[in-house]
């Protein structure tokens, strides 16, 4: 089954061409059954590339997907047009007055880790997020900045800065194989990671509830589940395309800026070479693992979401 897209959203061409299949709204509204509603906070500055990277994940699924864009209220993006954002974002204050549930919601990263979360300008709305989700959303999904940002608003564990850029390729130890979450997972796998900022495995541990489904020795924790708060916090980026960290190379390189090669990722760790993807079927699994999970437990009624346990394990049918 398809995810639902704006005919006219970049994204819609990008994956059409790649085989994902996409339903516009016409076509969907064909359909008899309801489809999962899924939203995507986006904080990145390169929001169609981000836009680009989660479709493509959350829509290579069987189940019909409608996805919401949303975005901070008052925060302008300057990587944007912003006639794109007009067309196709939702401010999240026109979300909370509408009332709108969602299934599932995904919150990206944002390059802004050198800051303490609270000197970050649109923090108290997001804080307001946070506590709407426990509400209005079955399952939230917090990527990498957006994670560390949940797991220490909900659970006060600390990000901490690195002396250096955790930049490349890394091996992660699947340290939960009973987790629906990690269904046809390997022992380990390649995850891509990029960030100035880590998670204590320690603290981790020290909170009652929260278990480590994925993590490193070399960069720590990576994928990490909240059942009291219905989330899952995932500190690095399968999503990446497998330029992406390439584009981030070059551009650090051009900037003059100093940063190593990624790790793990051309091969001979020649930057000559072309970069080679070795976790996007993980990352398909993850992320379709995360969608069926919302399937089979979300409310058989969407309103019911924040009230009810959704234990009956089916989608409403329209």
């Amino acid at each position: 089954m398809p995810i639902k897209l704006p005919a006219d959203l970049p994204a819609y061409d990008v994956l059409s061409r790649e085989g994902v299949m996409v339903m516009s709204d016409d076509r969907a509204t064909r359909q008899d059954i309801r489809p999962l509603k899924i939203g995507l906070l986006n904080l990145m500055p390169k929001k169609i590339q981000t836009e680009n990277q989660f479709a493509r994940l959350i829509g290579a699924t069987p189940l019909q997907i409608e996805l919401t864009l949303i975005r901070m209220s008052d925060h302008k993006t300057r990587n944007t047009a912003a006639e794109h954002m007009a067309s196709f974002y939702h401010p999240f204050s026109e979300v909370l007055a509408s009332g709108q549930k969602f299934d599932g919601l995904i919150i990206t990263g944002a390059p802004i880790e050198h800051l303490p979360f609270e000197d970050v300008d649109y923090w108290g709305e997001l804080e307001q997020i946070f506590d709407w989700t426990q509400t209005h959303v079955h399952s939230t999904f917090g990527v990498c900045w957006g994670g560390m940002a949940m797991i220490n608003y909900f659970n006060g564990v600390a990000k901490h800065m690195l002396d250096h850029k955790a930049f490349g390729c890394f091996r992660h130890q699947n340290r939960a194989p009973a987790s629906p979450y990690l269904r046809g997972f390997s022992d380990d796998c390649v995850i891509p990671v990029s960030r100035w900022t880590e998670i204590h495995q320690a603290e981790v541990d020290a909170v009652s509830g929260l278990t480590t489904l994925l993590g490193s020795d070399e960069v720590g924790p990576c994928l990490v589940e909240d059942p009291a708060h219905r989330a899952l916090y995932i500190f690095n980026h399968f999503e990446y395309d497998s330029g992406t960290l390439k584009e981030e190379y070059d551009r650090d390189v051009a900037a003059g800026t100093e940063i190593n090669v990624p790790m793990n990722y051309y091969p001979d760790d020649d930057p000559s070479n072309e970069p080679q993807n070795r976790w996007r079927s993980h990352a398909h699994l993850l992320y379709g693992n995360w969608i069926n999970q919302i399937y089979q437990t979300t409310p058989f009624d969407i309103a019911d979401i924040g009230i009810k346990d959704g234990s009956d394990g089916r989608v409403n049918p329209q």
